[in-house]
């Protein structure tokens, strides 16, 4: 039998698109991802246009199972397409923080300020 390495019941197709993404990341992407990558952020692995299923996630840290999208004008008027996405990501039990390109551009330190506090939540052990 073959070795399957899919991610979460990935296509071939899915995971091809993610590889495209990497290699044209919109200018916010890299801003954000100039902070998440190399473990800068809280000691966080990240990863960057992360395929899970059908969804292919703009940042992912897998210890955590905590995604970070980042919006932008195609978003507009899209409001249910993105809570159905959150809504199938949390059935894989990943939580995702949305973030406008506005508020990566213009304030940066609130939106990394807003990672930490749920790498934080995320990170403390339960009862």
């Amino acid at each position: 039998m073959p070795y399957n390495k899919r991610i979460r019941g990935t296509t071939a197709e899915v995971e091809a698109a993610a590889r495209v993404l990497r290699k044209e990341m919109t200018p916010t992407e890299q801003i954000l991802w100039e902070v998440l990558r190399r473990k800068t952020l809280a000691g966080m692995k990240f990863r960057r246009q992360h395929p899970i299923g059908r969804f292919i996630l703009d940042f992912y840290c897998p210890q955590l199972q905590l995604a970070i999208e980042v919006d932008g004008d195609s978003h507009i008027g899209n409001e249910l397409h993105d809570e159905l996405r959150t809504e199938a990501l949390g059935a894989y039990g990943i939580d995702v923080l949305r973030f406008r390109n506005e508020e990566v551009t213009t304030d940066l330190e609130s939106v990394l300020s807003r990672i930490i506090t749920a790498i934080n939540y995320k990170s403390t052990p339960r009862p």
